[in-house]
C-alpha cells in the first residue's frame, strides 16, 4: 500500500478540464447583459456530474494485487502523474488522458456512467502485446470512493491489478 498525490492532481486536472469545457450559447440566444457583463457560463452537464464527484483534496491508499508472477508486487515507489477528463459530445462519452512519469505518450481512456459508477476502458500496445485496461470507481458514500483498475493481455480475462481507496478532505 502506498499514500500518494495522484487524486489530489487529479482533482486539480478535473477542474481545469471543467473550465476548458465551458459552452456558450451562439449570440442570437445569450441573455441580456447585466452591469455590463456577460453572464456567467455553465460547464456542459456532464462536467458538473464529475466536478460533484471528484473535485476537492483527497487522501488515498493504493493495493496492488499480488500475482504469482510478481508475489512480492505491491509498494511500486513514488508516481508523478496527471489525468484529465473530459466530455465528447460526439461519442457522447467521458474521454480520459492519463499521464505519468513512469510510461512515454499518454493511456487514453473511454468512459461511461452504469448508474452510480463510472468505468473506463482502454487497450494499447505494450512489447508486442495488446493490453486492456478496464477501470471501475464506485462512489461510496459522501466523501468516498473505490477505484479499481483491471488488466487482461489480449483477450485473457481481466484481474484486478490495484484499488484504490479514497477519503475526501474535510473543507
Amino acid at each position: 500500500m502506498r499514500c500518494g498525490r495522484f487524486l489530489g492532481q487529479f482533482a486539480l486536472a478535473i477542474l481545469m478540464a471543467l473550465a476548458a469545457c465551458k459552452i456558450s450559447a451562439p449570440a442570437s440566444a445569450k441573455s441580456e447583459k447585466t452591469t455590463g457583463q456577460e453572464a456567467a457560463r455553465k460547464p456542459a452537464p456532464e462536467m458538473e456530474r464529475l466536478q460533484k464527484l471528484y473535485a476537492g483534496t483527497w487522501d488515498y491508499t493504493e493495493t496492488y494485487a499480488k500475482t504469482p508472477s510478481a508475489p512480492p508486487y505491491g509498494a511500486v515507489g513514488d508516481f508523478d502523474g496527471l489525468l484529465v477528463m473530459t466530455w465528447e459530445p460526439k461519442e457522447s462519452a467521458y474521454k480520459s488522458y492519463v499521464f505519468g512519469n513512469d510510461f512515454p505518450g499518454c493511456i487514453v481512456q473511454t468512459g461511461h456512467f452504469e448508474g452510480d459508477w463510472l468505468e473506463f476502458r482502454s487497450e494499447f500496445n505494450a512489447g508486442g502485446v495488446t493490453l486492456k485496461l478496464r477501470n471501475v470507481t464506485r462512489f461510496l458514500a459522501p466523501g468516498k470512493i473505490v477505484s479499481e483498475e483491471y488488466m487482461a493481455a489480449a483477450d485473457a480475462p481481466g484481474k484486478l491489478f490495484v484499488s484504490v481507496d479514497a477519503k475526501k478532505r474535510a473543507q
